[in-house]
């Protein structure tokens, strides 16, 4: 199939439009890597609050894998492309990976805060570039994003006081 087959019809510029779906592109990357980085330490952490820090990463990647099906979809919606695989993710991810053996729950907390801060930058400057393109929809669809990212960052901030 072509992937012109692919075009689904919109009334936005394709330029502008492109801009936006690789930004998003970039973000369902993040998510992605995100979810799985949140998975680890739920697999993997211990000590004394191991049950509130393993019960709270799992609804919060339960939520990032949720909101991976949304931000495709809105490329889709917008007659673009997205990701098609783990290569493809890690090729466009700028969050970096954790792959070390043992991780303290402090250090994980804080990692975890620091990369959805880090999200929250790349979706505040793809609502940019949507304002810019006209692309009302996106625009309006990333303030809940913004504002998951931001329940998550301050969650991960005030368990960690008391790690």
């Amino acid at each position: 199939m072509p992937k012109s087959d692919l075009k689904t019809p919109t009334d936005l510029s394709s330029n502008a439009v492109s801009s936006v779906a690789q930004a998003l592109n970039g973000i369902l990357a993040d998510l992605y890597a995100l979810y799985f980085k949140t998975k680890n330490f739920h697999w993997h952490v211990s000590g004394p609050h191991f049950r509130d820090y393993h019960l709270m990463f799992d609804e919060q990647a339960a939520e990032l894998f949720a909101t991976t099906d949304l931000v495709a979809e809105r490329v889709r919606k917008t007659g673009n492309t997205t990701l098609r695989s783990i290569g493809d993710v890690s090729r466009h991810q700028s969050l970096t990976d954790n792959n070390k053996d043992f991780v303290s729950p402090r250090d994980m907390l804080a990692e975890l805060r620091d990369d959805n801060l880090k999200l929250i930058e790349s979706l505040r400057a793809a609502k940019a570039l949507a304002g810019k393109a006209g692309d009302n929809a996106t625009d309006g669809i990333i303030d809940d994003w913004t504002d998951q990212a931001e329940q998550r960052a301050w969650f991960l901030f005030e368990a960690a006081r008391g790690a």
